[in-house]
């Protein structure tokens, strides 16, 4: 007989999110993912100044924020007609640069490590190291005095877990230097950004602040230090674990999903904006590892199902036509995320997609050499290896500001497209670090009629559609080994990988029960 368990809230994670599983036999046979916070920043907008938005949508969130304002600024841009001069789209990249390199380490690093790793293998460290000394005697501390917040809450180590002491230790170094890094990246996005968090530079038509030779240098300094981490501890960690202890995991494919695949594209690594660092396209059920054909994306393809979200009946529509109605009381409901479907279909959006979508060689040659099928572990490999990619990039848009900006003409925006429209539309996408992002803005009467946004953990945390078809982070958990209830790891392994956008600590609530479980390293 089936057993079901709730998570709720996932913890780890940015927000709030409700994982259901049903679970026979030893691996999960149904699941439910459910968004448990409504947003409402797009009802908000109605009626509001078009240059407010992208402003009021960086809001969204006060870790991602920097993405939304990029993707409302480019809707507008559309919208206005603006063209963003060089200089401002590349300003515009090194601060989303920036974002990559401070997302992927925290979420690698003090998101997700600790689902493979057990902590309390430090205290056997018998080395002479004497940074790794100090490492296991602050975690050796933290847990006598009882004060193991940054460590909990955690579940159960199974046969996964690392527990190699020196293997572990170095692996704990790592992710305090790792809030090092995630600081410098950090406050390279607010060089130019302005502050962190909600920058005030990214508007419609381009930049606000023109780059000195001094902030270039001081971006560039700070750049050199974490590319070094990015090429000489990130990488390295994330290929041994993947290729290693959890190489059973990644051949597997745990956290497979419907292998859907969708980039909108971004990053322009010229001028004329016909050179991406990620390709847009959508593979369709990738069978295997190898490349596959990739369709064309085209932005019309795009609907949203209300069919079991808390929304008021509709049929699926494209988010220019799409509401945000709330209906508490519909029976079948149960999140507050829509399911945005491609062709009706569900799709996977991140750095796996945008790897396998690009057919990027690091990532097929250490899928094909290792016989790794995409999943869980993948993801953590493909965001490793795309943080070097832009890290590449972000380099060459340095030095092309370099060379630019102290020449006559140069500028960073179209001020002749500042003032709205008085009717007209546009959308704006952008492959921020969590997978494809889009908002959709109508303007009339030179003020926004409507306002959407479908986020990339909208498609990836989607309940089930208008056919009954489940989204993502519910496809991906189907058969998802659980042999024992009561330690559900492999379950938030797979939803973190992800890299979902929801917070708080951890409960597991029986159905029968209603008993809270609480852990804690032992």
């Amino acid at each position: 007989m089936a057993k079901r368990i709730t998570i709720d809230p996932m913890t780890r994670i940015e927000g709030h999110l409700k994982i259901e599983v049903e679970i026979e036999n030893g691996k999960v046979k149904n699941a439910w993912s459910s968004g448990t916070m409504a947003r409402g920043f797009e009802a908000l907008l109605l009626g509001k100044d078009p240059r407010d938005a992208s402003y009021v949508t960086s809001r969204f969130c006060g870790v991602c924020f920097s993405v939304h304002q990029m993707a409302s600024a480019r809707a507008l841009d559309a919208a206005f007609g603006a063209r963003v001069p060089w200089g401002g789209t590349l300003l515009r990249n090194l601060v989303m640069g920036a974002e990559y390199i401070y997302d992927h380490l925290v979420h690698f690093y003090q998101l997700s490590a600790l689902d493979y790793i057990d902590i309390m293998a430090v205290a056997d460290y018998k080395g002479k190291d004497p940074e790794l000394n100090k490492v296991k005697d602050k975690v050796v501390g933290l847990v006598k005095r009882g004060d193991t917040f940054p460590l909990t809450p955690r579940y159960k180590p199974d046969e996964f877990c690392v527990n190699d002491p020196d293997v572990v230790i170095s692996a704990v170094k790592h992710y305090l230097d790792a809030l090092n890094m995630q600081i410098k990246a950090k406050n390279m996005g607010v060089i130019f950004g302005g502050r962190a968090p909600h920058y005030q530079s990214i508007v419609v038509g381009g930049f606000t602040q023109l780059p000195d030779i001094n902030q270039v240098a001081r971006f560039r300094s700070m750049l050199d230090e974490v590319a070094a981490f990015v090429e000489e501890v990130y990488i390295p960690d994330v290929v041994a674990f993947g290729t290693g202890p959890l190489l059973p995991l990644a051949r597997a494919g745990v956290g497979g999903g419907h292998r859907n695949y969708l980039s909108y594209g971004a990053f322009e690594l010229n001028e004329s904006g016909d050179k991406l660092v990620f390709k847009p396209g959508a593979i369709f059920g990738l069978v295997g590892t190898k490349p596959q054909r990739v369709e064309p994306f085209k932005p019309e393809k795009i609907t949203e199902s209300v069919r079991y979200s808390w929304y008021k009946k509709e049929t699926p529509k494209h988010p220019y036509e799409g509401s945000q109605v709330f209906d508490l009381q519909r029976p079948e409901a149960y999140s507050f995320v829509k399911a945005p479907r491609y062709e009706n279909v569900p799709m996977e959006v991140g750095p796996l997609a945008r790897g396998l979508v690009d057919g990027d060689p690091t990532l097929l040659s250490l899928i094909n050499n290792h016989g790794v099928r995409p999943g869980a572990v993948a993801r953590h490999a493909a965001r490793a290896i795309e943080t070097k990619k832009v890290v590449e990039a972000m380099y060459q848009w340095c030095d092309e500001l370099t060379r630019i900006m102290t020449k006559p003409g140069f500028r960073i925006h179209d001020t002749d497209h500042w003032d709205p429209p008085a009717e007209s539309e546009g959308a704006g996408f952008f492959e921020p670090p969590r997978g494809a992002l889009g908002h959709w803005i109508r303007i009339k009467n030179h003020k926004i009629a409507n306002y959407q946004a479908v986020v990339p953990s909208t498609w990836n945390a989607s309940p089930r559609d208008e056919r009954g078809v489940r989204g993502q982070y519910e496809e991906s958990l189907i058969g998802v080994p659980v042999p024992d209830p009561e330690n559900p790891i492999n379950v938030v392994r797979v939803i973190r990988s992800f890299d979902p956008c929801l917070a708080c600590a951890v409960h597991l609530i029986d159905p029968k029960t209603n008993e809270i479980r609480r852990f804690m390293v032992e």
